[in-house]
């Protein structure tokens, strides 16, 4: 299978490339390849033929987009319609990646792939608009929403291991609930869908539901911290320009009815934390 990645260089492009090397493989990212540039994204694509595109780039700086909303619009939703439309002139199918962050976060029960998106903020909304453009523009898509990625150098995982080096003791939220997601179990996963060819939408995250606090307390307890302190407080408390969906978990319904699903979260971290 022909198969372009756009983001190659992140979390998950870096994991995709390693669970699909047996197939021939082209990786689009920044500085060479800008999304955001549609008629060079054509060509680009329309050399290399792809059967299918993994859309893995965006703008993932919540804050940032909370700053310039319009800067994520751009990135986010008319990067994701580009792909779509190139996907479409080129007859290749298109995986984009979404968030969990589509969703309010204002209920006790996970959110199924059917469930009504209603974004509370710049980075949802930005994403959700890239859904919409996936859609109505390709015949055959997947979409995959995700929800706190880890498994590379930067995410809260890295930032919680660092600041425990840097400070005596942490602040972390203690009412924002997720499912962490492992970027090489996500990865795995995304290759038996793409093969399976059973197009459209999907929650994919790791099984369990933590919140930042929870994780935090984990990742300290595996890398050999579990006394260090850490101190619990509301999302109210902590200032950011962004405001996250308290409780915007997904279960994996879709998935699960085709056998693809992802271990425990406390698994994968600890597998990820595992000394080299």
């Amino acid at each position: 299978m022909r198969i372009a990645i756009t983001g190659h260089r992140g979390q998950l492009g870096t994991a995709l490339q390693a669970e699909l090397a047996a197939h021939e493989l082209l990786g689009l990212d920044l500085p060479e390849h800008d999304i955001g540039d549609g008629p060079a994204l054509r060509r680009t694509l329309a050399a290399f033929a792809p059967d299918i595109v993994l859309h893995t780039a965006g703008y993932t700086d919540v804050d940032g987009c909370a700053r310039d909303p319009d800067r994520a619009i751009r990135m986010n939703g008319m990067g994701a319609q580009n792909v779509a439309l190139a996907c479409q002139e080129y007859g290749a199918a298109l995986l984009y990646i979404s968030t969990n962050e589509v969703f309010a976060g204002d209920r006790p029960t996970p959110y199924l792939e059917y469930d009504p998106p209603r974004p509370l903020n710049a980075y949802g909304y930005s994403k959700w608009v890239g859904e919409r453009y996936v859609e109505q523009l390709c015949r055959r898509f997947f979409i995959v929403r995700i929800s706190w990625l880890f498994g590379g150098p930067r995410s809260f995982v890295t930032k919680i291991l660092a600041l425990s080096k840097q400070r005596p003791e942490l602040a972390v939220v203690d009412d924002e609930f997720g499912s962490p997601t492992y970027a090489p179990d996500l990865a795995a996963a995304i290759g038996r869908l793409i093969a399976s060819g059973q197009y459209g939408i999907y929650h994919l995250v790791n099984e369990g539901v933590c919140s930042r606090y929870d994780l935090a307390r984990e990742v300290l307890r595996l890398a050999g911290k579990e006394g260090f302190p850490v101190r619990p407080i509301r999302l109210a408390d902590f200032a950011r320009d962004s405001s996250p969906p308290p409780r915007a978990v997904l279960r994996n319904l879709a998935g699960a009815a085709l056998g693809i699903g992802l271990r425990p979260w406390q698994e994968a971290l600890a597998e990820h934390l595992r000394p080299r």
